[in-house]
């Protein structure tokens, strides 16, 4: 199970980064931060109440130095409310934040990266082109947006060789079948971005995933059909859950049993969830496990991951 521990600190600063995207300035409260790599993330309370919606957000640091963290915020009209209450808050407000963690952690050795962002998506690939200054390591960042006005980094990043800029207002359009094709036999495939963008990079770059050189991380999960009802049995309980199917496992069982399964961001990405898997075959819609992790079939989350059979039996 992930461990995550949540910190208190406070909003430093909050400027302007483009349309509906701000940057914000963290301080933990004592000034101490346990030391992480590009590609970390942190989970973030929006709000004072425990139930607060809780969001992942990519850190811009390549490590931890001084006494801030800096994160970009987009703000969603259609989300849980959480990006609007952030670009609503002042600085000197408190925060409840997390220790980092990294789903998206560049490969120790590996000389040439290929960097595919789309909108928001350009966060974590700030931390990693900073992470990369001064090293014997290549790479070319491709970063696809709707218009400039829109678009975080576009001015820091415009006039870079080693950037290529889309802008969608402008006709730009990014060609991942024409990237990939030109991918180099040991260099690693990141890409970030909306659905859309990943689906296409992730259907192109089939042999790449399975050659363990395509790496993956979304801001938001894909939409997925509801699938179908099952049952999940909790051996160490006795009971029997049955998860509808437009509910998740998590809820099922919070919904129907005295049992409560710790949780936070409800999305697959944070790993607080994870439950054993005793018997039965998971349809894993998560974030946090790896591919190899997913198919050894012992473990899975709870809050968006569903059954391919008619039963699963977990260690609860």
């Amino acid at each position: 199970m992930s461990q995550i521990h949540w910190m208190k600190g406070r909003l430093l600063a909050s400027q302007p980064l483009a349309r509906d995207i701000r940057a914000l300035t963290l301080q933990p409260a004592d000034g101490s931060y346990p030391a992480f790599s590009s590609g970390s993330h942190l989970l973030l309370r929006a709000g004072s109440r425990a139930d607060s919606p809780v969001n992942a957000y990519s850190l811009l640091d390549a490590s931890y130095e001084g006494n801030s963290l800096h994160i970009a915020v987009k703000r969603e009209a259609s989300a849980r409310g959480g990006s609007a209450w952030l670009h609503g808050l002042q600085p000197g407000a408190g925060l409840e934040f997390t220790t980092p963690a990294n789903l998206f952690a560049l490969p120790p050795g590996t000389a040439s990266f290929l960097f595919i962002a789309g909108g928001i998506g350009i966060t974590p690939f700030i931390a990693h082109m900073a992470a990369m200054r001064g090293r014997e390591q290549d790479f070319q960042l491709h970063y696809a947006y709707r218009s400039a006005a829109e678009a975080a980094f576009v001015e820091q990043l415009a006039g870079r060789d080693s950037v290529r800029l889309y802008d969608a207002s402008q006709g730009a359009r990014l060609d991942v079948a024409a990237l990939l094709a030109g991918v180099g036999a040991t260099s690693h495939v990141y890409a970030c971005g909306p659905q859309r963008l990943i689906a296409e990079v992730e259907a192109v770059g089939q042999d790449l995933a399975q050659q363990g050189r395509l790496h993956i991380e979304r801001f938001a999960l894909p939409d997925s059909p509801a699938g179908s009802a099952f049952v999940v049995q909790l051996a160490r309980s006795g009971c029997e859950v049955r998860v509808a199917a437009d509910e998740s496992m998590l809820d099922a069982i919070q919904r129907q049993t005295v049992i409560r399964v710790e949780s936070l961001c409800r999305e697959g990405y944070c790993g607080t969830c994870e439950t054993r898997l005793l018997a039965g075959t998971a349809l894993h819609r998560d974030q946090y496990l790896s591919a190899a992790e997913q198919a050894a079939q012992d473990r899975v989350m709870l809050c968006v991951s569903r059954a391919a059979c008619e039963r699963l039996v977990l260690d609860l």
